[in-house]
Formats: C-alpha cells, sequence, structure tokens
C-alpha cells in the first residue's frame, strides 16, 4: 500500500509543534535507513510489513502526543489521524503502539517495532549532540561523539531511554549492533538536516 505523505505530514504538522515535528521527521528518516541496511545485509523476514509502513509509523508515531490524546499517547493514533481524514492499517497501528509498551501493551516483536523502539529516543540524543557544537549542524557529528555521549555520560540528553536504545543489540530483536545504529541514523538524519533544523 503507498501512502500520500504529504497528507500524513500536514497532519503531523497541525497536531504537534515544532519541535516534535522535527523529531517525527529524524524517525521517519531513521526507520527508512533501518529498513533498507536489513534489506541490503539479508535480514529482512518475509513477515516484515514493507518499508512504507516502516516510514509511515516513524512519521505518526507521535502523532496523539498532544493536546486531548497526550494522557492516552500512543493508543489514540488511529483517532488523531481520523480528525484529518486519515487511516493506515492495523501493522502500522502496531508498529506505533510497540514504541511505548507500558503505556500500549504491545511489546516490540517485528524487527519494524523493534526499529521504532530503539530509535525513538536515540533521535534526541543525536540532536543534542549536534547542538553542543558552535555550528550546531549534524554535519560536524561523528557516530564516536554519539557514542561518547551515550556511554561516558550518562547526564547528557538524559531524556534518552539508553537502555532500550541498547536493546538494539537483541539477536532475536533488531539484531544490530548499538555502534552501527548510531552510524545508520546519524546518516538518515543527514540527509534531511534541513527539514530538521540541523
Amino acid at each position: 500500500m503507498s501512502y500520500d505523505r504529504q497528507k500524513f505530514l500536514s497532519a503531523v504538522k497541525s497536531q504537534l509543534d515544532e519541535r516534535m515535528v522535527y523529531h517525527c521527521l529524524a524517525v521517519e528518516a531513521c526507520m527508512g535507513a533501518i529498513y533498507d541496511h536489513l534489506k541490503a545485509n539479508g535480514l529482512l523476514d518475509p513477515t516484515e510489513p514493507p518499508r512504507e509502513d516502516w516510514v509511515l509509523a516513524g512519521l505518526i508515531h507521535d502523532i496523539d502526543f498532544s493536546g486531548e490524546f497526550k494522557e492516552s499517547h500512543p493508543t489514540k493514533t488511529k483517532e488523531a489521524l481520523a480528525k484529518y481524514g486519515l487511516e493506515v492499517p492495523e501493522s502500522v497501528i502496531q508498529i506505533v503502539k510497540a514504541h511505548s509498551p507500558k503505556e500500549s501493551g504491545v511489546q516490540p516483536q517485528s524487527k519494524a517495532q523493534w526499529a521504532l523502539f530503539c530509535v525513538d529516543s536515540l533521535t534526541g540524543l543525536i540532536v543534542a549532540t549536534a547542538m553542543v557544537y558552535p555550528s550546531k549542524k549534524l554535519a560536524d557529528v561523528k557516530p564516536s561523539s554519539i557514542s561518547k555521549r551515550f556511554h561516558k555520560e550518562p547526564r547528557f540528553a538524559a531524556g534518552t531511554r539508553r537502555d532500550e536504545v541498547a536493546m538494539c543489540a537483541k539477536a532475536d530483536g533488531l539484531n544490530i549492533p548499538l555502534e552501527k545504529l548510531f552510524e545508520i541514523s546519524l546518516s538518515a538524519m543527514l540527509e534531511i538536516a534541513p527539514s530538521i533544523g540541523l
């Protein structure tokens, strides 16, 4: 199934503040890059959702993180989208729900679900790393800088759920080494840096 990305992006922009929109765009880019990495290395099971489901889930995963829906995030994606006359298949809803299992009751199982679960808060750490440079640009960030902040400075970007990000290496999960995830995510965000103010 192909989606009209512009309609979903417009809904996200209507529903969320600029900082959250940038976050959703970053996660969308990372989801696509993780899918591409897994596919290129023959690591995708045939039962995995298609790439467009991965990236759409990344784009809309926080659309209910505002207004009347915020208290029920991430279980109100359908309702938030319905405000804009949009709907998505259940596979996308399940990917979204799995990024916050305590609230949704959906534990990550597919690689798509693990990807969103692991990369969601990593994007914030990458942005925070860029912000300490005088340029405030992603172009100056290296994977090694992200790794240093992640491992040696636990108070840096303290909201980053480091334990969840690190679960990317689980053999029965995403099965991507942590340092590789830093590299994939930074590269994906660099490609859209102007769109996310970096």
